[in-house]
């Protein structure tokens, strides 16, 4: 497997920066622990005070900031595979395939949460922006050499444009 340098840098600063907004901070709400209820459940209590998927799926601002939040942590995972696959191609042929493993893992952990994201979404540009994404990934089947730089732009530059940022 060979992919050139420059299209490793490209995909590795496109999926960094590929969807604006990914530093924002989730909501106080999202991050505060679940109180005890005296005399009930905690369960009830995070009925209450946690949104349910309905109510996600309405939050259009929410699902961008998570896809971006994603692409973010996937585009330095991606990095930190590469890194591991031509390292592990000088090694043995167990190390080789392990960083495979991981690769793929990797890959279809991040086309997951796009595609369920996608699913999520109620607004149809969104939608369609992350099921596209997924796609994409999903197709790659675990292998990197398949990337190409200039449809994951253009599948960024949608999602974008889905969540008001192009």
């Amino acid at each position: 497997m060979r992919i050139p340098a420059l299209a490793v840098v490209a995909i590795s600063a496109l999926l960094l920066t590929g969807c604006s907004g990914g530093d924002e901070p989730s909501s106080p709400a999202a991050q505060a622990p679940t109180p005890a209820v005296a005399g009930g459940s905690a369960v009830a209590a995070e009925q209450t005070e946690k949104p349910t998927d309905t109510a996600l799926s309405e939050d259009t601002e929410a699902i961008c900031a998570q896809a971006s939040r994603t692409s973010n942590d996937f585009g330095k995972t991606f990095a930190e595979d590469y890194q591991l696959l031509i390292k592990a191609a000088a090694e043995s042929k167990e190390s080789k395939a392990r960083a495979q493993e991981k690769v793929t893992r990797d890959l279809e952990s991040f086309s997951f949460a796009l595609l369920d994201m996608s699913k999520l979404a109620a607004d149809p540009a969104v939608k369609k922006a992350l099921g596209a994404m997924g796609a994409q990934v999903t197709a790659l089947k675990g292998d990197v050499s398949k990337i190409n730089d200039k449809k994951l732009a253009e599948l960024h530059a949608v999602l974008d444009k889905a969540c008001g940022r192009g």
